[in-house]
């Protein structure tokens, strides 16, 4: 066989291999290997540039469970302020692969940071990441973070909160001063951000011009936390400043239930029976019956009484004395609240 007949069945026998099997284009992974896409990407200003993170994911797209990644490809794109178009492309570059591995640390998921060391000023930034299992299965985009970086503000001061009743209300001290020792001239707007017990903080509400924000979004007797940023405006663009110390905060029910009406005594063998109308309250705790003899100025807590027991019997009593009782309600919150005691009610 010749030169030239051995180059053709070459050719064939190649031509056979990538056409036998049935594929005409790269082959694609199956949905039980690819990773669910990343949809917590975020950036957080720091002193020197800036921090990307996520989450790990933990499923594929059918749901099926996920011991490790293999990798991370985070993509990037810069584009200078004076050249951006808002209805553009990005111009993603190629990704950067970013080391992976298990995606819990024992119980909890982790999270993959990235830090962001040379960043500009006056250019637009994009990022976006994927994940993969191997080098054929690879998830879909993540959600894209975009950015326009500058010396970030000085991390706000003096949070403190103050409690209330569905509510909780935040101050802290304004905020002039950049990470460059400059100070800024240019308006300041303040994003709260907000967690669930120790979860992740994230954005509360629309950025607020003043050092103060009110809470109605909250539940009594529920643990939250708060912390605050001050934004910038630079070229168009909000630049976010860094985060202040975290505080925490748990609202509570201040709301006492109604007066209890109806108050009466009776003496009897037993002792003094009073007895009150029942107060309708979905958040009713007891009732806390009051006590003044007729040498006493003030009433003394003698009994405290279930919700639905709407009698108390006073065997504590000196024959000669004349007593006075009032009632009062409590509900379920701790401390709980307690309503204003009743008129004064006395046996004959």
């Amino acid at each position: 066989m010749d030169i030239r007949r051995r180059a053709i069945v070459c050719v064939l026998a190649v031509s056979f291999v990538l056409t036998g099997c049935g594929y005409k284009d790269m082959p694609v992974a199956p949905d039980t290997v690819v990773p669910l896409a990343i949809s917590d990407l975020s950036f957080t200003a720091t002193k020197d540039g800036g921090r990307l993170s996520w989450s790990y994911p933990v499923k594929t797209v059918q749901g099926d469970a996920i011991d490790s990644i293999s990798s991370f490809e985070l993509y990037l794109a810069e584009v200078p302020i004076k050249s951006y178009c808002g209805t553009c492309p990005i111009p993603f570059g190629k990704p950067l692969s970013v080391e992976a591995g298990a995606v819990f640390d024992g119980k909890v998921r982790k999270k993959a940071e990235y830090l962001l060391r040379s960043l500009q000023p006056n250019v637009k930034y994009f990022y976006k990441v994927k994940s993969r299992t191997s080098w054929l299965a690879a998830s879909a985009d993540s959600n894209i973070v975009s950015f326009v970086w500058s010396a970030p503000a000085l991390a706000p001061t003096g949070l403190e909160v103050t409690l209330g009743d569905g509510r909780i209300d935040l101050a802290w001290q304004p905020v002039t001063g950049l990470t460059s020792g400059k100070t800024t001239d240019k308006p300041v707007v303040y994003q709260v951000l907000r967690g669930l017990g120790d979860g992740t903080l994230t954005r509360l509400g629309e950025p607020v011009s003043t050092p103060a924000f009110t809470d109605r979004q909250v539940k009594n007797g529920v643990r939250y936390r708060y912390a605050v940023r001050a934004l910038v405006s630079e070229a168009g663009e909000m630049v976010e400043g860094l985060v202040s110390e975290a505080i925490a905060a748990v609202p509570r029910d201040m709301s006492p239930p109604a007066i209890p009406s109806g108050v009466s005594v009776v003496e009897t063998a037993a002792g003094k029976k009073i007895f009150w109308t029942e107060v309708d309250d979905a958040d009713l705790g007891g009732y806390r019956i009051y006590r003044r003899a007729s040498n006493e100025d003030d009433f003394q807590l003698v009994g405290e009484v279930k919700p639905g027991i709407l009698l108390f019997v006073d065997k504590q009593t000196n024959e000669g004395l004349r007593y006075y009782y009032t009632v009062s309600a409590i509900d379920r919150a701790t401390p709980p609240n307690e309503s204003m005691q009743s008129r004064p009610a006395s046996h004959r």
